[in-house]
């Protein structure tokens, strides 16, 4: 199993499940391109899902992993089902959790207004707060958009785990395609077990995507969780891990 974390975690973002899992799988976290305690420097405007997806083809080879269960929260979740479509024969199943495939909410109905509100108040004052060398304070419009609180009411504990990631959170606020297009012809064609979950709390952004991604993967399975938001496998690690676990179950794994 490799864990894959979202958009401002690192590796230790997975701590709820470690005991859990190691128990009866082999189980690999890690922290992605730009997260602690990597020191790379970002150079460049074209960090999203895409490169995350190439990242893991090239960890998987570098420790000689032939195939995996890919489990990836938020942005996460967006670079695992991004991975199964560049490597379907080596992604034995995917669980992804609230993936921010933000292209689905904006193209529907339902979803576009909620989309466009999300990027008006979040996404685009947090990118101009980067840009002016504010880094605090785009953390902080980002983490409040993203769990649904406003700036001022990001816990300071929040902010501290925030801040050792910022290059992440840069990587992708400044990027030039933050939310790449994942075909839904093509997710409705994974021949692998896909889980998708959702925090019965979550935002209003995150649900209307969520309801989208569905949509257009009606050979997945689905769990809405109560008790959670955003971070399902963080905010409610019992449920989380019981339905991980018995999912793979379910499919021999």
């Amino acid at each position: 199993m490799l864990f894959i974390h979202g958009a401002m975690g690192d590796y230790r973002s997975w701590a709820p499940q470690w005991e859990a899992f190691t128990a009866k799988f082999d189980c690999i976290v890690y922290s992605r391109r730009y997260s602690f305690p990597n020191p790379n420097i970002l150079k460049t405007r074209d960090h999203n899902a895409l490169v995350d997806a190439e990242d893991v083809e090239q960890l998987m080879d570098a420790l000689g992993v032939q195939k995996a269960v890919l489990v990836g929260s938020s942005y996460g979740g967006f670079t695992a089902l991004a991975a199964a479509l560049r490597m379907p024969e080596r992604v034995q199943a995917v669980v992804s959790v609230e993936a921010p495939m933000m292209r689905y909410a904006l193209s529907s109905d339902s979803g576009r207004e909620i989309a466009r509100a999300f990027l008006d108040r979040s996404a685009r004052p947090a990118r101009e707060a980067f840009e002016q060398g504010d880094d605090e304070q785009g953390l902080r419009i980002l983490t409040g958009g993203i769990v649904g609180k406003a700036p001022k009411d990001v816990p300071d504990e929040v902010m501290e785990r925030r801040m050792q990631n910022l290059q992440a959170a840069r990587s992708l606020a400044l990027s030039d395609d933050e939310f790449p297009l994942l075909a839904p012809d093509a997710l409705a064609a994974l021949k692998m077990p896909v889980l998708l979950m959702s925090g019965a709390e979550t935002a209003p952004v995150h649900a209307a995507i969520f309801a989208e991604v569905n949509k257009a993967m009606p050979q997945a399975r689905v769990r809405l969780v109560e008790g959670s938001g955003h971070s399902v496998s963080q905010q409610n690690p019992k449920v989380f891990n019981q339905v991980v676990e018995q999912f793979l179950l379910d499919h021999g794994l």
